[in-house]
């Protein structure tokens, strides 16, 4: 590496407080600010996240470093003593001397904003079944406050849970959505992405004796609306063999189709059966074997 020759090299107060405000590249830095009786020099800096900005009195009263959104404070500095503080989250900071608020400065932290994420384990689920939402906040710390908000089709927003994180900034939550359903989760002025959770109406097809029982259920009324049974054809397809019309509690008796051989049955309903809020669904395959 070819060697720089320099004869002399003057810095002046001003240029030698910029150099120190500026941040460091790929690791974590201390920055200096020294505190006179009339100002913090320098009084205004920049560094990355992760940094740790260090205030050390040089001045012979006492002085005390408070941000003005109150997120750190010293005690009164006696001369020589310093206060040191690490940033976590991406902004501009402002403050001041407590002892004498003419005193005043800025921190410029440059980096992601804090931020919060959200995920869902089964995005699709059937009605009255469960599933778990989870997430982590940026700065990793546990005992932090999340909040759950989720929004059922055609309702407004609703705050349903108040959530403290844990190892690592963590948190989950299990949810039961009875329709299509959104949500998303704050934390601090930080709000997650939305997430969706749709909904599949519970469809039941049972035996009893020469009858086969459909039955739909979701919040609303299947009363009046048609369900398909379906049979599975050899080629591995779900065919169509006739439309039925609900009961007044959403199920429906009918007699097994009289079909020599051993034959798999559905029922199934479509999404504009189903409703507003609601996927298209189906029930277990009952096997059934008619000899004659």
């Amino acid at each position: 590496m070819p060697k720089l020759h320099v004869k002399s090299l003057v810095i002046p107060i001003a240029a030698a407080a910029s150099i120190l405000a500026l941040p460091s590249s790929g690791f974590a830095a201390t920055v200096n600010v020294r505190i006179t009786a009339t100002a913090f020099s320098p009084k205004t800096l920049t560094v990355n996240v992760g940094d740790t900005v260090t205030w050390t009195n040089l001045d012979r009263a006492n002085h005390q470093i408070v941000a003005n959104n109150g997120i750190f404070a010293s005690g009164a500095l006696k001369t020589g003593q310093s206060y040191s503080y690490t940033f976590k989250g991406a902004g501009k900071f402002n403050f001041h001397d407590a002892l004498k608020p003419s005193i005043s400065g800025t921190v410029d932290v440059k980096g992601p904003p804090p931020s919060v994420t959200l995920g869902v384990a089964s995005p699709i689920v059937v009605y009255g079944d469960q599933t778990t939402i989870s997430g982590t906040v940026s700065n990793g710390k546990a005992n932090e406050t999340v909040y759950v908000n989720s929004q059922p089709w055609g309702a407004s927003v609703q705050q349903v849970a108040i959530l403290m994180t844990g190892t690592g900034g963590a948190f989950t939550y299990t949810i039961a959505p009875t329709a299509y359903t959104t949500y998303s989760v704050k934390w601090g002025s930080s709000v997650s992405p939305t997430i969706i959770v749709q909904v599949r109406p519970r469809v039941t097809l049972t035996r009893t004796g020469s009858s086969l029982y459909a039955k739909v259920a979701a919040t609303p009324s299947y009363a009046g609306r048609h369900i398909y049974l379906q049979r599975h054809s050899q080629f591995g397809q779900w065919v169509t063999e006739g439309r039925m019309k609900l009961g007044p509690l959403g199920g429906r008796i009918f007699k097994i189709p009289h079909r020599v051989g051993t034959s798999y049955y559905r029922v199934y309903i479509t999404t504009n059966q189903a409703g507003l809020g609601y996927l298209e669904a189906w029930s277990n395959a009952v096997r059934v074997t008619v000899t004659r």
